[in-house]
């Protein structure tokens, strides 16, 4: 039976509240299936269109089904890129921000150092990209004896990006007896095939048809040619006035050139492609999405199960070379249940890769007539008056869980010995503290980091002041979350 609210389901009243914080509406049908089969620990294929909700359908029941006590490493989930392994991170992270789990990103063009520090710690999911969680399991700082839940993001892209020999390796090191869960937009052969091989009669679950991608957005395409491409763009973002657009190129030799003439253009925009460093990429992103610009201009990096909210038009300044990666670029706007609008350029000599998407989305394109140069002008002034206003600036998704959450910096770590029954036992001496309203605890070399829940923050601050956390008085600041 199909049930219509989380409090239907057996979960505990921290996730329930944190759900409730992130301002989850309601279960999308991808939810309302995958949630109680990987309750039931049934192995569970799904194939949903992006923007479907299949992060919150996987995560929810996971942060419920692990246990706090463990220490070792109890769910793993493969992403095909660094973008979605932190972006899951986070998402996991903060439907299980009550029940204090500890979750890890593990991806390359990050320390290594850092990341075995992390996993010698007590936590409780992993999110990595395979090659990354390959090189911790070869040098032994990834223990994976205890891993109950396997989920496999995005296997689709896994495939495309060559990944299906590392994911088999990784499935080898893992206990026979688990849950796997497997994710995807499509299902090529290929995965067909690692679902038979690895998973014991799954559940099979595709809602594809019921709210296809091409039928929630709206599509039109323009022939021109390669010079003309930076006027028409020009035209379109004015006549079409986007509060937020994502502009897809082929190349990161495109996206420079775009960005620069944008620039030139005074567009608020940024950029991201493979080639530019991890932290650049992070950081452009998170700005996209709390909203300090209006315009990102993007290699396919950014196309893959990057959640953003309200994004109102894509354009295709090139036409994906494969039919797959149209479908995930428009996939951007039009998110869970929402309407949203794409727009591709169409060049004369690239005309079989509009074939090839046409045939994938059982219908074609409409062609439209550029705009008229009265219908710019006409659109001009607006334009401008939204370039000259700074965005509305939206706020972080978990900023709601963070309102009554104050995190702490005590000044002491591993190197003098501080353990977690350390800070727990002083805080549980604070007036009005008890153990469930201390959550994550981090300890790392020369400091420690705690996060006092339920509005107790400031009363605990203060009192850490003049009281001795391991036989000594200890600097105790506060720390933005």
């Amino acid at each position: 039976m199909i049930k219509a609210n989380f409090e239907d389901y057996k979960l505990s009243s921290d996730i329930l509240k944190a759900i409730s914080l992130l301002n989850f509406k309601g279960l999308t049908k991808v939810q309302q299936q995958v949630i109680p089969a990987v309750l039931a620990q049934k192995d569970v294929v799904v194939k949903s269109q992006t923007g479907s909700g299949k992060t919150a359908a996987y995560a929810i029941p996971i942060c419920q089904l692990v246990d706090w006590e463990e220490n070792k490493p109890q769910a793993l989930v493969l992403t095909p890129t660094r973008e979605l392994a932190i972006q899951v991170k986070e998402d996991i992270f903060n439907i299980g921000r009550f029940k204090r789990l500890k979750v890890a990103a593990i991806y390359g063009q990050s320390p290594f150092y850092n990341q075995k520090k992390e996993l010698t710690q007590k936590t409780h999911v992993v999110v990595g990209t395979p090659g990354r969680i390959i090189d911790h399991l070869d040098k032994g700082t990834l223990d994976t004896s205890n891993i109950k839940y396997l989920i496999i993001d995005e296997a689709d892209e896994m495939l495309n990006m060559g990944f299906v020999d590392q994911i088999e390796i990784i499935i080898k090191s893992l206990p026979k007896e688990r849950v796997t869960m497997l994710l995807s937009a499509t299902m090529p052969k290929d995965i067909e095939t690692l679902c038979r091989k690895y998973m014991k009669d799954p559940i099979r679950i595709d809602i594809e048809d019921q709210n296809k991608a091409s039928d929630r957005i709206s599509q039109e395409r323009y022939n021109v040619n390669e010079p003309g491409k930076i006027n028409l763009l020009r035209d379109i973002t004015v006549v079409e006035n986007p509060d937020s657009c994502m502009i897809f190129c082929n190349t990161k030799l495109k996206v420079d050139e775009v960005y620069n003439e944008m620039v030139k253009l005074h567009y608020t925009c940024r950029k991201i492609h493979g080639g530019m460093e991890q932290s650049d990429r992070l950081r452009v992103m998170n700005d996209f999405r709390s909203g300090y610009f209006r315009y990102l201009v993007a290699t396919d990096v950014a196309a893959r199960g990057i959640d953003i909210d309200n994004i109102t038009l894509v354009i295709n300044y090139d036409i994906p070379e494969d039919k797959e990666s149209y479908v995930h670029r428009i996939g951007r706007t039009g998110r869970i249940g929402k309407l949203g609008r794409a727009i591709t350029f169409v060049t004369q000599n690239e005309n079989r890769f509009l074939e090839d998407i046409h045939e994938y989305i059982g219908k074609e394109i409409p062609l439209m007539t550029k705009p008229e140069v009265e219908t710019v002008n006409n659109a001009k002034e607006e334009f401008e008056e939204k370039m000259n206003t700074r965005p509305e600036i939206k706020e972080a998704k978990g900023a709601e869980l963070s309102k009554e959450i104050m995190k702490l910096h005590i000044n002491a770590g591993k190197k003098t010995k501080m353990r977690a029954m350390d800070i727990v036992g002083t805080l549980c001496n604070v007036k009005g503290m008890t153990k469930d309203d201390i959550g994550i605890i981090n300890i790392v070399d020369i400091s420690t980091f705690v996060e006092i829940l339920n509005n107790k923050g400031e009363s605990v601050f203060q009192e850490l002041q003049n009281t001795p956390i391991k036989g000594r008085l200890r600097t105790v600041s506060k720390v933005d979350i």
